[in-house]
Formats: C-alpha cells, sequence, structure tokens
C-alpha cells in the first residue's frame, strides 16, 4: 500500500504506547516525537507538524482526565482526527454524472504522469458505467499522442489526436465537439506540459480552458516534490481554476505524505492517487479511509465496494449459499483467483482489512504472488470439468497430476504445490460459514444494527486476533466516532 513505511512507523509508535502499563506525560511524548518523526521523513512540513503535536496534547490533557478513562483510546482518537486534519482541505470537489457530457481538463508540468493519469481516470470511470474519451490536445511534447493512443486502445477508450495539427485549441475543440456528438459523458483532454513554470504554459493552458470551457480541471502532480508541492499548486490555481488534485507516483518516495498535506494546504482537494505504473494502480483518494488504511485500521466499505465490482449481481447468491455450505472446489478457487486479479493490486486490497499492515507485503512480493495466482490458474485450465468440480482430494492421483502438469507446460512440482493451496484454503473457507456480504444499497441499515458481538461472530478468527480480541475490536469500533467506523465494519454484515 501507499506510503507503508510512514504508516508502519505511525502505527509501532502507537502500539508501543498502547503495550505501556501506565500512560503518563513521557510515554505520551516519546509517542508523539515518534509520529512526528516519521512526518518529517515523508517530507511533511515542520509548523504542520508542530501544530499537529500541540493540539494532540491539548485535546489529551491527562492531568484533567477522570481516573478509569481509557487514556490510550484517546490518545489513538486524536492521532486519528489530526492526521486527517492535515490531509483534509475542507471542501469536497466536483463529480461527474453518468449520462450528461463533462469535460475534464488535465494540467501539470511535464514528466508528472498526466497522459498515464488521464487513461487511468478514463479507465476507472469506464468501470463505474461512464462513457468515456481522451483528446489529446499535447503538442508540444514529441511522441505524446502516440502514447495516449497506445494506452487508450489497451484500455478500450476512445480518443482522439492529430499528427498534423499544431494548434493544441483547434485539436481540443474538435475533440470534445465529436465526442459530444457520440454521446460521450466523460471527454478527458489532455494539455501539454513544460519544465518549469512558463508564462507560455499558462497562456496555453487559459485558451483550452476558454475553448473547451471544462467542467472540472484537474492539476496532476508527482509527489516526489514534496512540500514543494504547496507553491505548485498554488500557482496552477492562480493561473486557471483548478479544482481537483491527482498525485502521481506515490509508490515509489518517501515525501509522499509532504506533498499530500502541502497540497491540502492550498484547499485544493485531492481525489486520486497514483500508486504504480498499470493501469489500475489508481485509488480514490478519501481522508477518512485512507488515514485508517495508513494506522492499518483497514478500510471495509472500500473493500466491499471492490466485491461488489468484481462479483457480478446475478453470482453474488450463488457465492453466498457456496460460503454457508462450506463448499470449496477448484473451479470455485479459479474463479476467487479471477475476482482478486480483477480487484487491482493484490496490496491495495489487502491494506484494506483490518490489522493487516502494508510493510507484510512489499512491491516485489506483490508482483511475486500475483504471478503465482496466474500460474496457478493456467494449471487448472489443464483440469477435467470432474477435477475442477470434485471436492474429494483423493481424486487427485499421482497419473492426473503428471497429465496437468505436462498439459500447463510446468513441473510436477508446482501442480502439487497447487494443490496444496487448494487444501490451505479450502479449510480457511469451512470456517467461515454463515459469512454474509450484504446487497448494494443495504451497508448503512446493517451498520445501525451492528455491535461487538455481531462482528466478533462474522469476522475470521486469525483477523480477530491480530486486530486484539474482543477488547481491541470494541476499541477500534468506537475509535473514529460511531459513523465512521460502522460504515467500514457494516460492510462485512452480521446476524439480522
Amino acid at each position: 500500500m501507499v506510503l507503508a513505511q510512514l504508516g508502519g512507523s505511525i502505527s509501532r509508535a502507537l502500539a508501543q504506547m498502547s503495550n505501556a502499563t501506565v500512560i503518563d506525560e513521557k510515554v505520551l511524548n516519546d509517542c508523539l516525537n515518534e509520529i512526528s518523526r516519521a512526518l518529517l521523513q515523508a517530507d511533511v512540513q515542520f509548523k504542520m507538524v508542530r501544530d499537529m503535536q500541540s493540539n494532540i496534547k491539548r485535546i489529551v490533557n491527562l492531568e484533567t482526565l477522570a481516573a478509569g478513562t481509557n487514556k490510550r483510546r484517546i490518545i489513538q482518537q486524536a492521532v486519528f482526527s489530526e492526521l486527517c486534519n492535515m490531509l483534509d482541505p475542507g471542501k469536497p470537489s466536483f463529480t461527474p454524472k453518468k449520462g450528461k457530457p463533462c469535460v475534464v481538463m488535465f494540467v501539470g508540468l511535464q514528466g508528472s504522469g498526466k497522459t498515464t493519469t488521464c487513461t487511468k481516470y478514463a479507465y476507472y470511470h469506464q468501470r463505474k458505467g461512464f462513457k468515456p474519451a481522451l483528446v489529446c490536445a499535447d503538442t508540444f511534447r514529441a511522441g505524446a499522442f502516440d502514447q495516449l493512443k497506445q494506452n487508450a486502445t489497451k484500455a478500450k477508450i476512445p480518443f482522439y489526436g492529430s499528427y498534423m495539427e499544431s494548434d493544441p485549441v483547434k485539436i481540443a475543440v474538435e475533440g470534445v465537439e465529436r465526442f459530444k456528438k457520440e454521446n460521450c459523458d466523460l471527454i478527458i483532454v489532455d494539455t501539454s506540459g513544460r519544465h518549469k513554470q512558463e508564462a507560455a504554459l499558462f497562456e496555453e493552458m487559459r485558451q483550452v480552458s476558454e475553448a473547451t470551457k471544462p467542467d472540472l480541471v484537474i492539476f496532476v502532480m508527482d509527489s516526489s516534490i514534496g512540500q514543494a508541492a504547496f507553491d505548485q499548486a498554488q500557482a496552477f490555481k492562480q493561473s486557471v481554476s483548478v479544482g481537483a488534485v491527482i498525485v502521481t507516483k506515490m509508490d515509489g518516495h518517501a515525501k509522499g505524505g509532504g506533498s499530500l498535506s502541502a497540497v491540502a494546504a492550498t484547499k485544493s482537494p485531492v481525489i486520486f492517487i497514483g500508486t504504480g505504473e498499470h493501469i489500475d494502480e489508481f485509488e480514490v483518494f478519501d481522508v477518512k479511509p485512507f488515514v485508517s488504511r495508513l494506522l492499518g485500521l483497514g478500510d471495509w466499505s472500500g473493500f466491499m465496494d471492490k466485491i461488489h465490482e468484481v462479483v457480478p449481481t446475478d453470482q453474488q447468491p450463488e457465492l453466498l449459499q457456496k460460503l454457508s455450505e462450506g463448499t470449496f472446489t477448484l473451479r470455485l478457487m479459479y474463479e476467487q483467483f479471477q475476482n482478486i486479479l480483477k480487484m487491482g493490486p493484490i496490496g491495495q486490497v489487502f491494506s484494506m482489512l483490518p490489522g493487516f499492515s502494508s510493510e507484510l507485503m512489499p512491491q516485489g512480493h506483490e508482483k511475486e504472488s500475483q504471478a503465482k495466482i496466474k500460474r496457478y490458474m493456467t494449471m487448472m485450465d489443464s483440469m477435467t470439468d470432474a477435477e475442477l468440480d470434485s471436492t474429494n482430494p483423493k481424486l487427485m492421483t499421482e497419473t492426473r497430476i503428471i497429465r496437468i502438469a505436462r498439459g500447463s507446460g510446468r513441473p510436477v512440482r508446482d501442480v502439487i504445490d497447487m494443490l496444496e493451496e487448494y487444501k490451505r484454503l479450502a479449510k480457511i473457507w469451512s470456517k467461515m460459514k454463515g459469512l454474509k456480504i450484504p446487497k448494494k444499497g443495504e451497508m448503512s441499515a446493517l451498520s445501525r444494527n451492528m455491535n461487538v458481538q455481531h462482528m466478533s461472530k462474522v469476522l475470521p478468527p486469525q483477523m480477530l486476533k491480530q486486530i486484539g480480541g474482543m477488547g481491541g475490536l470494541q476499541s477500534l469500533m468506537k475509535q473514529m466516532g460511531s459513523k465512521e467506523m460502522s460504515g467500514m465494519f457494516g460492510g462485512m454484515g452480521g446476524d439480522k
């Protein structure tokens, strides 16, 4: 997950504080110093860190707290709310609506990942049911149209551009008019970038903006510039009406926290963050779930949205039936592997689970896990229907294993490993009887009736243990206030 190192450092500081026998001024100061050190290493502005520290000390006044008050919970809650305040610009961004034509213009410096981000933004909305289209109005950089063309073709998104025309305003206007006639409801205009904040860049941006009249102007910014993000965002905001910011390359730099907090200081809402080169390595930036995942508390609502996205509605009752029966076949394992790959990067998905530290799955391990899943699926492609639908492990004889290995071009050892993985997952599946996934729209109603008993029955034992048992679960549910936390946990369902 993004900012894994920062999240790990803050989580460890809070864990050390929680393990202390007595919570006094020294323990609180040690905890806050560790958190401050982690934030400064992430290039967060010193003044912001100092203000956060003094705000927490003001909220957590140990001398005035009544006896028997849960000091640990108050400190954790204060840290959570102050981190949210640091990253929250305090105003929402414009949201496109399906069926209504919307023009979005992308601006930014050269090399910030603007063209790639345009395709990621279009692909994200395409999966949500929009009909996006891309217009390349970048006539300054050689190969810009080729790059956009390749990305758009890969994502199956219509695009418009020209090798001959050198006037970006003319291309932008023609592209927008053409896609409006084709009833596209999200038209994305990619503009030229420059190496420095030149007057020519801003003048061209202003002309394209006046000609296309965009509903939203998105500023794309490289996270590696850290605190300098404040000046960049301000300069662009003063030249064109920037309505939102997307921060890219969050996977490759330790300065991501600094850039996020600096942008928030300009009161410009960050709407997405780019967490890798691939088209699906693109996350919605929502402050509370983001901080929750950063601290290892998970984001159930985001996790459930992922499940609803990849598991078709007509398949959900069937999946629930199999869950409640505890029936797990190789075919079901194959289908779940397909769903996992559709969800996006494994680390990103796992970071939505409470108790899962982002540091447990570094970048390389994530790719390794995805490659292993694809190998397993190749081997299962060489199986017969009877083998895929059987729940009897004894069916897989030595001759069958050799045949599957030959058919998939893999060593016999790999097939045996895949069958061992199947047995392990089947054992976990059998323990998850009664797990209920609510229908979309039921989440909020269900969360109102959610209590610790429901949650402890629904969560797998290993996850409950990671959170810290019933006590840990109780403090976790209270930690962020009833509304936010119940929204996260409501997605897991419970006994109705």
